[in-house]
């Protein structure tokens, strides 16, 4: 397990740590929003439910694994490397389909994915990467 001991590297996990609380954060107003909507009897479909619930788990599943790549995992860099480029691309595309959820709710969800862009750039740039070269 490589030992990342550089400051740059440190950092650059402390910001990208930053912006998945921020995206966290985010993701918990949209479950808010829809819990609200359902206490106020207005219709809230199981799809967003089920939606806005699993992009707040995905947010400490994220803070879960920068955690544990900040310690060296590889395992855990690789795999957030991955999912900080895939979960905003995802939850916009999804968003963009016709009638799928309503306007709110998508502009939400993509304000909350546009969080994670600052992460990919953060995890997928040349400082940490030379941390985990093979």
């Amino acid at each position: 397990m490589p030992t990342l001991t550089s400051q740059k590297q440190l950092e650059a996990f402390n910001r990208a740590k930053g912006f998945v609380t921020l995206y966290g954060l985010l993701a918990g107003i949209v479950v808010a929003t829809v819990v609200d909507r359902a206490a106020r009897h207005q219709v809230v479909p199981g799809f967003l439910w089920g939606r806005s619930c699993t992009v707040l788990v995905t947010s400490l599943v994220a803070y879960w694994l920068l955690t544990r790549a900040a310690r060296g995992a590889r395992w855990a860099y690789v795999r957030i490397r991955v999912i900080s480029i895939v979960m905003p691309i995802a939850i916009i595309g999804v968003d963009l389909i016709p009638g799928l959820c309503p306007g709110w709710f998508a502009a939400m969800q993509a304000v909350c994915a546009l969080a994670m862009v600052p992460v990919a750039v953060v995890v997928n740039g040349p400082d940490l990467r030379a941390g985990f070269a093979r």
